[in-house]
């Protein structure tokens, strides 16, 4: 029987990166000592007022079809959380919620895109956008974030990139996978060329509150963006709330109605019970959240400290987020053998950097969402893996 083309456009090298993560998962189903540094999920529990909220509206009988977009009370939630995070003007009209960022995504990917358009990515950018946006059958045009400046954007690249055919440029801050953090000239170039060239942004922006060293902007409060910019998130990261799939969308109001048109015919909606949960989580006051970006700060050191002696790998430092990218091109293997070797020979599972983008080839992405003791056993492994490379 044959499928679709859409069924190949969702597939490639995104959809196959996580392999190694997934052999990981087998043998650790067996009861082998595997070390994951491939999965960006919190190892941190739910907050337990989180966690009772839902159970009391289970217990409430808040099991049966809610609002399309999401109840209005959580809905404004949303809105001032942004606002007050950004300095926006936003009200629950705006906001759509969603079935986790990556339904935020695929959604705004498929109301703006159209087989003709073109999208334009940054790259490296987060394995899914790839499948997420080639669905709609528009073209991807990749800019470049060299890893020789940082992974930060060539916006002269950007200029380049832009044609008649135009249509979105989505963008993600913080980077999954580098943890870079656009500054206010980035972004206020993109809104500028945005804004001349008449294009929508979507700006994923999931990692915004788990920055380590200064603040992440949203290129929606710019002057003229609030009107072209479709802000998407959730609390999967900032509230260790990856498997509730609570996630949002936030846009002009127009945008809204497309978005509830939509989840009609896709998710009719998110369960009562998870959006009370959402509900308490956006109420907290930030200790749960400051919490978690203090550990992964912590984190994220230990593992600059643990590999430091190393010779011929070195770490990009990341400004958010939970992941690390090593940079193994002096290590005689291409990043796609080091994740199979470093595996195979130490149980440490990590992410080929290519699967993110051609600028990402030659590194691997590292997730330090494990605990402290386990992290610091796999930088030892990974350090023992590096030095018989070194001494071969």
């Amino acid at each position: 029987m044959r499928f679709s083309d859409l069924s190949q456009r969702i597939g490639g090298e995104g959809a196959e990166a996580w392999a190694t993560h997934a052999a990981g998962s087998r043998a650790h189903d067996k009861g082998e000592e595997v070390y994951f540094l491939s999965v960006g999920d919190p190892d941190f529990d739910t907050p337990v007022t989180v966690v009772d909220e839902a159970i009391t509206a289970l217990q409430q009988g808040d099991t049966h079809y809610t609002d399309i977009t999401g109840r209005e009370e959580l809905r404004s939630a949303i809105a001032e959380r942004m606002n007050k995070r950004v300095g926006s003007h936003y009200t629950a009209r705006n906001v759509s919620m969603t079935v986790g960022c990556q339904n935020a995504l695929f959604s705004a990917a498929a109301l703006l895109l159209g087989s003709e358009d073109e999208a334009i990515v940054f790259d490296p950018t987060y394995v899914t956008y790839a499948a997420a946006l080639g669905a709609t059958g528009a073209t991807i045009i990749s800019v470049p974030c060299p890893s020789e400046s940082s992974f930060r954007p060539d916006l002269n690249a950007l200029r380049k990139a832009i044609t008649s055919k135009s249509k979105v440029i989505f963008l993600v801050t913080p980077v999954n996978p580098t943890g870079v953090v656009y500054n206010r000239e980035e972004l206020q170039c993109i809104a500028e060329l945005a804004i001349e060239h008449d294009l929508w942004v979507v700006s994923d922006e999931v990692y915004a509150e788990l920055v380590f060293e200064g603040e992440c902007l949203s290129i929606a409060t710019f002057e003229g963006m609030q009107d072209r910019t479709i802000t998407i998130s959730s609390l999967s990261k900032s509230h260790a709330m990856t498997g509730w799939r609570a996630g949002w969308a936030v846009g002009p109001e127009d945008f809204s109605r497309h978005m509830s048109n939509l989840a009609l015919c896709m998710t009719y909606g998110i369960p009562g019970f998870v959006q009370r949960a959402a509900l308490c989580a956006l109420r907290d006051d930030g200790s749960d959240t400051q919490r978690i970006s203090d550990t992964f700060k912590r984190r994220r050191d230990l593992i600059l400290q643990e590999l430091e002696p190393l010779t011929a790998v070195s770490c990009e430092v990341p400004q958010a987020g939970m992941f690390i990218m090593l940079n193994v091109a002096d290590t005689g293997l291409s990043s796609a053998e080091f994740v199979r070797q470093l595996y195979q020979q130490q149980s440490v599972t990590s992410i080929d950097g290519k699967a993110f983008g051609n600028c990402a080839d030659g590194s691997v992405r590292l997730a330090f969402t494990i605990g402290e003791d386990s992290l610091r056993e796999a930088c030892r492994r990974i350090r023992l893996f590096v030095e018989q490379l070194e001494t071969a």
